[in-house]
């Protein structure tokens, strides 16, 4: 049986890019944040289920905190780096994107005393675009692998002609896109997140069965704290889309991913990619 990566991006619900329009920045101090009590269910389940995930932490997350670094590490997993403040990679400039997945890297490297090898952009925001500067940003910033581009047609990001599987885009820079299954001429997300919810547990076990068999590859899937939180407060005045989106199937997502760790065998990204 293949050993599957499982990523976490440790963010609160209201640092999610679909919701910038309704929540500014300058609020987040002010909300009540819930990534402890969330990821504290997590980590209870991986450690029933005696699996070891990947979690993509955002640095500003860490520095309020950071109890949450200290009992990812505690629990064997791997510590990433998801930046600073969930700025897409599209919004920033290359000096700006160094700084902000530096500051990130220096934050979470002195709380949790190991190397953090790993980034994911939030929003898997890294397209054909800006990924020259991006590589060239992530290997001066001391990064060994990223998980930022999608191979999928979506809205609001992704790169549809990018590799499906672990490439180098240059030297020294491993990069791990989430899941896809290839039918009909394209790439279908098979990775977790929002189709994760969506569609019945049931096709997400056979996209990644296809994968592991078919392919003969590791899975990559991904999730977020947020998901798992049925009683997170509501945001009024969001568009019906990005409701949907956001709130669809909160009360399953934790009885699905028991399912999901007792039908794979799931691992860390570091170990399963750098052999690390």
């Amino acid at each position: 049986m293949k050993t599957n990566a499982l990523t976490i991006d440790v963010e609160d619900y209201f640092q999610v890019s679909a919701l910038a329009p309704y929540i500014d920045r300058a609020e987040w101090d002010t909300r009540s944040c819930r990534v402890e009590r969330n990821l504290a269910r997590i980590l209870e389940m991986l450690d029933r289920h005696d699996v070891k995930a990947t979690f993509f932490t955002l640095g500003w997350i860490a520095e309020r905190y950071p109890g949450v670094v200290r009992a990812i590490i505690a629990g064997g997993h791997e510590l990433a780096s998801h930046g600073y403040g969930h700025q897409r990679a599209t919004e920033l400039g290359p000096e700006a994107f160094y700084a902000d997945i530096r500051r990130a890297k220096e934050i979470l490297e002195a709380l949790s005393g190991k190397e953090v090898k790993g980034y994911r952009a939030p929003s898997f925001s890294v397209d054909a675009r800006n990924r020259a500067w991006v590589c060239d940003a992530l290997v001066r910033a001391g990064y060994r692998y990223s998980s930022s581009v999608y191979p999928v047609r979506h809205d609001h990001y992704g790169m549809p002609e990018a590799p499906r599987f672990a490439h180098a885009p240059q030297a020294n820079l491993l990069e791990v896109p989430p899941t896809t299954v290839r039918f009909f001429k394209r790439n279908w997300p098979a990775g977790g997140g929002g189709y994760f919810r969506l569609l019945p547990y049931a096709v997400s076990r056979r996209l990644i069965a296809h994968v592991n068999r078919r392919d003969d590859a590791p899975a990559v899937f991904y999730f977020h704290p947020w998901e798992i939180d049925v009683e997170q407060p509501r945001i009024a005045g969001i568009g019906l889309k990005t409701r949907f989106r956001h709130y669809v199937n909160l009360a399953r997502m934790e009885r699905r991913l028991e399912r999901l760790l007792g039908d794979f065998r799931w691992g860390r990204m570091d170990h399963i990619f750098l052999g690390s």
